[in-house]
Formats: C-alpha cells, structure tokens, sequence
C-alpha cells in the first residue's frame, strides 16, 4: 500500500539522519576529556556547550517520530504520521547544521587560527542550510491534496515498522555507550568530581539498559516465536522499544550534564541545561504523543481513518 511505503521510506530516512546525529553527540561527550579541550580559549566553551545542546535537540527530534507512530498510531500507516515524521526530520536539520558548523569552528581554530576556524564554521552552517532547505524547497514539487491511502495495515507490516523503529534508536545508542566507556580510560575522567563520577556511571548504566531493551524484540522474535509474527509480538516488541526511550532519555540527560559541568565550569549551569534538555526530550518522546492520542480518543468515530474505526469497534 502506498501508505505503507510511504512510512517505511521515511523512518528509513530518520534512520539516516539520527545515526548521523549520535554519532556527532557522541563526539560532544568525548571532547569535554581530550587533553586539549583545557587548552581551548575560555569563550570557545560556551560554543561548544551550544553545539552539544542543539544536537541533544536533533536526537530528540529524530526520535520523536518512532514514538509518535507506536504510541499513537500502534505502527499502522497514517497522514498524520507521515506528516509528523516530515515535519519533525525537517525541523532536525537546523541544530544539526548549527552544531556542524559550532563543531568545525571550535576544532578547525584549535588547529589552526581562529578566523580560519569561524570562517570555516560559517561556511560549513550555511552550506548545509541552503541544501538542506533552500535548494530543497527550490526543487520541490507539490503532491496535491489526496495524500497517501489510509486503510488496514497489516500485522506484517507494523512489525517491520516497529524493527525499524528499534533501529532508528540502537546504533546510535551502541555508539554512545562505546564513547562513554571510552572516557573512563581518560586522565581527565579522573580529575571530575565524584558526584560527576558517578552520574557518568550511572549514565553508563541507563545506556546499556536501553541496548538490553532495544536488542530484545529481535530476541523474542526469533526465540519466543520462532521468527512468526502476530499481534502478540508486536505488542510485546512494540513495549519493549517505547521503554527504552527511558533510561536512553536519562542517560543523555545525566552526561550532558557531566560534559556541561565540565566544559562552563560550572556543576549547577550543567544541571540547569541538562534538566532544560531532559525536559524537551520527554515532552517529544512521552508528553506529546499521549497528548496526541488522548485527543484522537476524543474525536468522533466517523472522523477516524477507516483503520481507527476499526480498532474502535465500530
């Protein structure tokens, strides 16, 4: 079915980006305990900790679609997931431009000199916006009013969905814990604070619980039910990937912490962006989908999708 596909094709999408996107947090996190991050200059600190937050925001935002589609749609194929998926992917790529070219800046004046790192940094932002929205929106085409076919979407097909979903949140997620356990083997590591000590451990920990949960509906899929899928897996994979969204929220929420602590010199500025942080996640990942499907319970049977009719009893 054409709504289907056009689902599918854009969580793959997502998937591309957000891999992208952790990967780059991942660098935030391990900048703030290289040996030269001291020897920045004081005012590059504050542009770093930037960086780290605007991409915290573009992770957020790439996750939101997974979380929208298995908490409000229940994986089925609908325009207002679709929509949602565009529009939230479209609004990542500006912190995803601004921390590129914050990072270029910072990385490319440590090397060389400091006009040579800000001109490249400008560039490298700007660039990326006009491809990313000016070129795209001078190419694009309008698809016309139908939209995509909203009807019964197969069992099938939701639980492609909800793997793809775990894929969306997990190499990102490998990527980070590889960082994070990077960082205990550093000299820096040793200079923090205990309590910064052991929000990082703790980080570790919520982290490699968020693996455990992600790997766990492929797990299932193939030792509890033999590979076959039914709408008891999907429940079951389905749950499996909403409640690592938890402990991944709270693990990038404790190191964002730990890095901003360390970068501003400051373990309260830390905590204060890092909570600010926490709370944007949860509301793209929890808040606002059940927010969503509690209004679309409210609605009238007859202004469902024939899908949600269904689903209703009607």
């Amino acid at each position: 079915m054409a709504g289907d596909r056009g689902v599918k094709t854009a969580l793959d999408e997502t998937r591309l980006l957000i891999l992208g996107a952790q990967i780059l947090f991942g660098f935030h996190l391990n900048a703030a305990f290289q040996p030269g991050f001291s020897r920045l200059t004081e005012g590059v600190h504050p542009l770093y900790a930037g960086a780290f937050c605007a991409m915290t925001v573009a992770v957020g935002l790439l996750i939101a679609p997974s979380m929208q589609h298995l908490l409000v749609e229940q994986g089925r194929s609908s325009q207002r997931i679709l929509q949602a998926t565009t529009w939230l992917a479209g609004l990542s790529l500006l912190p995803i431009a601004l921390s590129l070219g914050s990072d270029l800046a910072i990385v490319m004046g440590y090397r060389f000199e400091t006009i040579v790192g800000m001109s490249t940094g400008v560039i490298a932002a700007a660039l990326a916006l006009f491809l990313w929205y000016g070129v795209a929106w001078m190419v694009r085409k309008p698809i016309g009013k139908g939209g995509i076919m909203e009807g019964p979407t197969s069992i099938d097909v939701r639980i492609e969905h909800m793997l793809t979903e775990a894929r969306v949140l997990l190499p990102g997620a490998q990527a980070l814990f590889g960082f994070q356990m990077a960082i205990l083997l550093t000299d820096a590591f040793a200079e923090l604070p205990s309590v910064s000590k052991g929000l990082h451990g703790a980080a570790l920990c919520w982290i490699a619980l968020a693996i455990i949960l992600l790997m766990s509906p492929a797990a299932f899929h193939r030792i509890a039910f033999e590979g076959q899928n039914s709408e008891r897996f999907y429940r079951v994979g389905a749950r499996f990937v909403v409640v690592s969204a938890i402990p991944l929220a709270i693990g990038i929420t404790f190191d964002l912490h730990v890095a901003l602590a360390r970068a501003l010199d400051s373990w309260i500025a830390g905590a204060l962006i890092a909570v600010a942080i926490g709370i944007i996640l949860v509301f793209l990942w929890f808040i606002q989908p059940l927010l969503i499907r509690a209004t679309d319970r409210r609605k009238p049977k007859d202004a469902l999708p024939e899908h949600a009719r269904v689903v209703a009893g009607e």
